[in-house]
């Protein structure tokens, strides 16, 4: 996919270190390994490292250069448990707290994003997009300018490449929160170095309805328009009149958008996940997403049935979303006010050091 070259040349050699949750899950081992190997960045692996050394030699995996973190034996874990508290605000007790902490490998994850250990976080082969984006949301939270997070994807075949929009969160999106989808599928778009010329979707085209659902497409348009006079967008629109130059010139005269719009917001989830799966499925186009949109620090949810190419690929799309934002530092200093950790207590242990320190003891 043209798109994942341009992609590795803007993030290779920025260190960028990305998180897996699922480090036990052997479809996420191998693409760390992978990802190592070309160092396209550095992957940390959460999970029991006995564990994930026996899964990885059983496929003959060499992992003795990827860094492995488990919540029991990582120095400030503690300190995490005092944080999530914290941002629950009175949410959670303090021992359930450190429940979820110690065992939901996603919170871990986020906390560790979160003070600065990574930059971002891939998880979703084995959890649901609600196990993955339900800790963001509580510790990584949105952006100041936006309200939500909306997953969108992108699709390529040949030269053609389009991005869709909401295909992944938002069931039934307000007018407002259609405005926010737009606006951050132009950012991500942009990112990438093309310029969006978003279409905002619809039964109808131009006002040729007059109905609720696309009257709440019309109010998004405006809105956009009104608070962002720089992004190019046009709707209400029907999909035809959106890609199709002469359809478009029948049915929205004088659109910037019309007949050749690259961007597509979708008036629904169901709408937005069906529409990209048709065009995935029938059309032979390549899909990758969904990506998350609106959080302070990239996160991004795969599907439970990717294979290795796909964390791969997704991980390429991650580690952009940190260099084009800037490198992120953490939000909070992990250690602020705790002892020093002991020799055995190391923040990230890697795989050829816990071997060795496994083979002096037995």
């Amino acid at each position: 996919m043209e798109i994942f070259r341009m992609l590795k040349k803007k993030i290779m050699g920025k260190d960028v270190k990305i998180i897996f949750p699922e480090g036990e899950e052997i479809r996420v081992i191998e693409a760390a390994v992978r990802l190592k190997r070309e160092e396209i960045v550095d992957p940390i692996l959460i999970g029991r490292r006995e564990e994930i050394i026996k899964i990885a030699e059983a496929s003959n995996f060499d992992i003795s250069n990827i860094k492995v973190v488990s919540p029991d034996r990582y120095a400030t874990t503690d300190k995490l448990v005092e944080i999530f508290f914290r941002k629950r605000n009175g949410k959670v007790t303090m021992e359930e707290a450190e429940k979820m902490v110690y065992n939901d490998p996603n919170l871990f994850g986020v906390l560790l994003v979160y003070t600065g250990l990574a930059e971002g976080m891939i998880s979703g082969a084995v959890h649901s997009t609600a196990d993955t984006v339900r800790p963001a949301l509580q510790v990584i939270r949105t952006k100041p300018e936006y309200s939500i997070v909306s997953g969108l994807m992108v699709l390529q075949r040949e030269d053609n490449v389009y991005f869709f929009a909401d295909c992944g969160i938002n069931i039934n999106p307000t007018a407002e929160q259609l405005a926010e989808i737009a606006v951050q599928s132009d950012e991500l778009a942009k990112s990438y170095g093309f310029e969006p010329r978003i279409a905002m979707l619809s039964f109808s085209t131009n006002g040729s309805a007059k109905n609720e659902e696309s009257e709440k497409v019309r109010k998004a348009t405006q809105i956009v328009k009104e608070k962002y006079p720089h992004i190019m967008v046009d709707g209400e629109m029907q999909f035809d009149a959106a890609v199709r130059p002469e359809v478009g010139e029948l049915k929205f005269p004088g659109s910037p958008v019309a007949g050749k719009a690259n961007t597509f917001i979708f008036p629904t989830l169901d709408a937005g996940n069906i529409g990209y799966k048709i065009a995935q499925r029938l059309a032979g186009f390549e899909a990758v997403g969904p990506i998350l949109q609106g959080l302070n620090a990239p996160v991004n949810d795969l599907s439970r049935g990717c294979v290795p190419e796909d964390i791969y690929n997704l991980t390429i799309i991650t580690a952009h979303q940190v260099v084009a934002g800037g490198k992120s530092k953490g939000f909070v200093d992990p250690t602020e006010g705790m002892e020093p950790a002991s020799a055995d207590d190391d923040k990230v242990l890697d795989i050829k050091s816990f071997k060795e320190k496994l083979a002096k003891e037995s």
